[in-house]
């Protein structure tokens, strides 16, 4: 059994913790409402964005003349798995959700025959991906030192993606993120950016006729590469939100584990002293009897 001040010096730590934990969930609630903003706000105009693109592409079709970001090189032998996490932990499954989904994919793309190839940005994704899947690793992107994600970051993302496609290094490429929904519910998430995978026009669908000058085929190989840099801005943003939510949520649960240990401990501590007086004034009693 504990001693008194073995438990009284347990109390004092949890009580220290519980400071920490909460002011982590008050930096994380500050955080969240800046990240949710940007992130709701890039929404639409990449949902907009991405319909435009779908336009051009349905009316493209499978030309022979259609860019290589659009059609692909013809194979999907070779996928490159471009997993999105944070640079920090101590954020709840946030991190481990992502890692799940990538080490899924890449588990059945290996179960087919194909070749898989890593590309890790943000600290967690790496750690959480190196011990099995070190081999696949062909790159890690840093962002340690950025403070707020902004395009330019996305377009370093990309521009590293864009080279590699260029230079015949994979066939596939899809993004592993996770979408901010609330503070406690974000979804992990899987999007192929090469070759781009838009969304056609449905049937029926009012749509706005344009003629286009240049061609279709020429404005495709212009906006592609920007289309691919705004997917991975918009996943930055989506994973930036999604890890503040997820912190303020496991620092609070903290928070709330760390109070219900400091009332258990409390009334083990008073139990304890109080048997230790009752002790003491049995021995005080008992020997005063002997007298």
């Amino acid at each position: 059994m504990p001693s008194l001040k073995d438990l009284k010096n347990r109390i004092e730590s949890v009580k220290s913790t519980r400071k920490i934990t909460k002011a982590m969930q008050m930096v994380a609630a500050a955080k969240l409402r800046r990240a949710q903003e940007a992130a709701e706000m890039s929404r639409p105009y990449t949902e907009r964005f991405a319909a435009v693109m779908g336009q051009l592409a349905a009316s493209v079709g499978d030309s022979d003349t259609a860019p290589k970001l659009l059609a692909g090189t013809g194979s999907d032998q070779t996928h490159l798995l471009v997993v999105m996490t944070a640079e920090r932990g101590l954020c709840g499954g946030f991190n481990a959700n992502i890692a799940k989904l990538a080490k899924q994919k890449a588990a059945e793309l290996i179960e087919k025959g194909k070749t898989v190839k890593i590309l890790t940005v943000g600290k967690k994704g790496r750690d959480a991906l190196r011990r099995d899947w070190s081999e696949y690793f062909v790159g890690h992107v840093d962002l340690a030192e950025v403070k707020r994600v902004g395009y330019g970051d996305a377009q370093r993302i990309a521009k590293d993606i864009l080279d590699r496609f260029e230079d015949g290094e994979f066939d596939v490429a899809t993004v592993f993120f996770s979408r901010f929904q609330n503070v406690v519910t974000q979804i992990p998430t899987a999007t192929q950016v090469i070759p781009a995978d838009f969304d056609a026009p449905e049937e029926g669908a009012a749509t706005t006729l344009y003629d286009y000058e240049p061609g279709e085929e020429e404005i495709l190989a212009e906006l592609l590469p920007k289309a691919v840099a705004t997917q991975i801005f918009s996943a930055l943003l989506e994973n930036g939100a999604s890890e503040q939510g997820a912190r303020m949520t496991a620092m609070d649960n903290a928070t709330r584990n760390a109070g219900e240990m400091i009332d258990k401990l409390t009334i083990e501590y008073n139990r304890s002293r109080q048997a230790a007086i009752t002790n003491e004034l049995i021995e005080i009693i008992s020997g005063a009897e002997a007298l």
